[in-house]
């Protein structure tokens, strides 16, 4: 559009009346815009208090990584050394990070992928990618939730089921299952009566129906407690974030008394320092300290964009964080004298297999009631010749050996712990307590990553009945559920494995990275030092500025390189499940596995640039919004049609002119000129939309300063259209 139209302006505003969102524009006798809806616009859901809030918070940040993963990597990587690195990471890299994201969230007050699009349309892809990666780990994270069900439910009896292994008879005699005499009964019950697992992950052997049920509960449970947004959630997590630390505190009251305990503890905090001249202790750190805080995936943002704009969310930063990895050397110090009692156990037993050979030996100088276990230890143990250890199939009895012997994840939870719960008095009472603590773990962190996606979805407003959240949970959770199929089949176990490894890795770190980068210096850190002075009375300090401009960012691409490269290096197999040996065995995946994984790491990864090229091809986040400005008593319309508002075009009527000053963005940044006396209502500065206050940093004067006007009310439908009107009206619609 080269010119400009011109209407009677009664007609101009009976047009815009007729559209369905409405947004009034008025001028002040001070000469400030306001603006406004010219219907009560629907506020945005806040918190009930700020305990909710932060418990919610801490709930989605400590997680089942808290309790299984972060005491493998201290049992793996020196002890009280990985602390030395894992500390040095939170200070330099998930303080920094979380504050980050709760700041632009409760600033923008938005979900993940309108907040990236109003900071750079052509960063709009991070939220698009953060969304992405939320949902494919939601639908694993889940499935742990499901065995959590499963187990807990199987709990409920007098006798646990994996206290023996099942029989069968033989030559009508009854022995223990063949498969389950080579291994154990908690191992046996895990891979065989609880997933059923099949030879490898090619062969699915149909749904299993017990967890395609558990399944089913999971979501139900997950869509009951999100059905009504904060509101349902804030109620919820007054459970799921406190009862964890209830269990954590009856599990350490227990495990510390336990024989063997002290031990454990001091092979913990027993610090192995050539450890930390390994490059990787230091890269499993700082993912630990990325994945454990749940940086990237979205959750973090919309929960900080129904906070008051007030809200202190550096203090909040720095709570949830330090109270996470506080949780985590607490549930480890828990796991850690659990596990001094399961390595104490099995030397003791160890050496009472030893005593009863060397006797059955040397029956005339020996019985079981002069060989003590000390004595044995102290005396006969370092006489004992390979000759003779080899004559009389002596074992080798170490205990540094079974406390080094890691177990991860599901392991640590469904086979280590289970096996060491069978030992408690009252079995099934701690059991079931056990697996509601880590069924209220997966909760928290669950509602967090789901809700990233949710609210994205919501204010992306692409159909109506997105805005109805109940509505709208129940969508996503019965996707997840279809999608979910796939691991309740014998192959289940594998493809959370895969989905585990590749899904939730690198495209995260690249969205963080992203993330850091987008508000230094896209945004710039003096517009972002603004906007948190404006929150919280002070610009942030040294500490911050240092960590968000050069520490962070460094960090994150030094972690994301190495990453790449032990995947390269390293082959990519799994372990699957050996029947006859009833044992685990390491294997590559099909080629056709690997497209899988392709797939899974680039549709989150390939968003960021898939969405700048659509950007940078004029297909835009929002059109352009519709504005009405009053000046005197004259009226008069002018519109802008949106294929011709090039950079540089000037529309003018007898009321004003509108600049176009910027294209390339679909901000639109444009200059308003009203009459002869421009400088009376200080409209000389640019202003940008559809964010309001986002203005040039150096006029503060112009629109879009009220908290109250945060939340996006431009609803431009089929293109821009600027009117003026009488200002004693003061108001016009959009």
């Amino acid at each position: 559009m080269s010119g400009v139209k011109e209407n009677d302006s009664s007609d101009s505003l009976d047009q815009l009346d007729n559209t369905n969102e409405r947004t009034r524009l008025s001028v002040t006798d001070e000469g400030d815009l306001e603006c406004g809806t010219g219907e009560k616009p629907k506020e945005r859901a806040a918190w009930d208090s700020k305990v909710q809030f932060l418990l919610t918070i801490i709930g989605y940040a400590v997680g089942l990584g808290n309790v299984w993963r972060f005491p493998y990597l201290c049992q793996k990587n020196g002890g009280g050394a990985f602390l030395i690195p894992y500390t040095i990471m939170l200070v330099a890299e998930g303080i920094p990070l979380f504050y980050l994201e709760l700041a632009i969230g409760q600033r923008l007050r938005k979900g993940s992928i309108g907040v990236w699009n109003e900071i750079h349309p052509m960063l709009g892809g991070i939220g698009y990618s953060s969304a992405v990666v939320s949902f494919i780990v939601s639908l694993y994270y889940n499935v742990i939730i499901m065995w959590c069900l499963f187990y807990m439910g199987s709990s409920f009896t007098s006798e646990l089921p994996w206290t023996s292994c099942p029989t069968e008879t033989r030559n009508n005699v009854t022995v223990p299952v063949e498969e389950c005499a080579k291994s154990d009964a908690t191992s046996y019950y895990w891979y065989r009566g609880a997933l059923d697992i099949s030879p490898s992950i090619a062969e699915p052997e149909g749904i299993k129906w017990k967890m395609l049920l558990c399944l089913f509960a999971a979501w139900l449970l997950v869509y009951l407690c999100m059905c009504k947004g904060i509101k349902s959630q804030g109620k919820v997590v007054y459970f799921t974030a406190t009862f964890p630390y209830v269990v954590l505190i009856i599990f350490f009251g227990r495990a510390v008394t336990l024989p063997g305990a002290g031990t454990g503890l001091l092979h913990m905090f027993t610090p192995k320092m050539d450890r930390l001249l390994d490059p990787q202790v230091w890269l499993e750190a700082a993912t630990q300290i990325f994945y454990s805080l749940g940086l990237a995936f979205g959750g973090l943002i919309a929960y900080s964009s129904y906070n008051p704009p007030k809200n202190n969310c550096r203090r909040d930063a720095i709570l949830v964080s330090i109270t996470n990895c506080s949780t985590s050397i607490f549930a480890s110090i828990v796991i850690f004298a659990v596990l001094g009692y399961k390595a104490t156990n099995l030397f003791d037993n160890c050496i009472d297999r030893n005593i009863h050979k060397y006797v059955a030996a040397y029956p005339g100088a020996w019985n079981d009631t002069n060989i003590t276990r000390s004595f044995y230890i102290q005396n006969i143990a370092p006489n004992i010749t390979n000759d003779t250890r080899f004559n009389l199939n002596l074992e080798t009895c170490s205990l540094e050996e079974d406390l080094d012997k890691a177990a991860e994840g599901t392991g640590l939870a469904f086979i280590v712990f289970t096996q060491v719960i069978v030992e408690f008095p009252v079995a099934p009472f701690w059991s079931v307590i056990f697996f509601l603590m880590l069924l209220t773990l997966g909760l928290g962190s669950q509602f967090g990553t789901l809700e990233g996606v949710a609210t994205s979805l919501a204010d992306l407003e692409l159909f109506p009945w997105m805005k109805k959240k109940w509505l709208l949970s129940a969508f996503l959770c019965s996707i997840s559920f279809v999608i979910g199929l796939m691991f309740v089949t014998g192959s289940g176990q594998y493809w959370v494995t895969v989905f585990d490894s590749f899904a939730g890795t690198f495209p995260l770190m690249v969205v963080a990275l992203f993330e850091v980068v987008g508000v230094v210096y896209v945004y710039k850190i003096k517009r972002f030092n603004k906007d948190i002075k404006e929150m919280l009375g002070e610009e942030p300090g040294l500490y911050w500025q240092i960590t968000w401009r050069f520490v962070s960012p460094i960090l994150m691409v030094v972690v994301l390189i190495a990453s790449l490269v032990s995947k390269i290096v390293i082959p990519v197999t799994y372990k699957l499940y050996n029947r006859e040996k009833a044992a685990l065995e390491d294997s590559k995946y099909p080629w056709w596995v690997g497209v899988i994984i392709s797939i899974l790491v680039c549709s989150s990864a390939l968003c960021i640039p898939i969405v700048a090229i659509l950007r940078k091809c004029g297909i835009k986040y929002k059109r352009v919004p519709v504005f009405t400005v009053s000046k005197n008593s004259e009226s008069s319309a002018a519109i802008l049609d949106e294929n011709d508002s090039d950079s540089g075009n000037v529309f003018e009527n007898s009321t004003g002119s509108i600049t176009i000053l910027d294209d390339a963005s679909p901000r639109r940044r444009v200059r308003i000129s009203l009459g002869d006396d421009e400088d009376a209502i200080d409209l000389s500065g640019s202003l940008s939309f559809p964010k309001l206050d986002d203005l040039d940093e150096d006029n503060d004067s112009a629109f879009g300063s009220n908290e109250s006007n945060r939340t996006p009310i431009y609803k431009g439908k089929t293109g821009t259209k600027l009117a003026a009107q009488d200002q004693e009206h003061s108001e016009s619609t959009v």
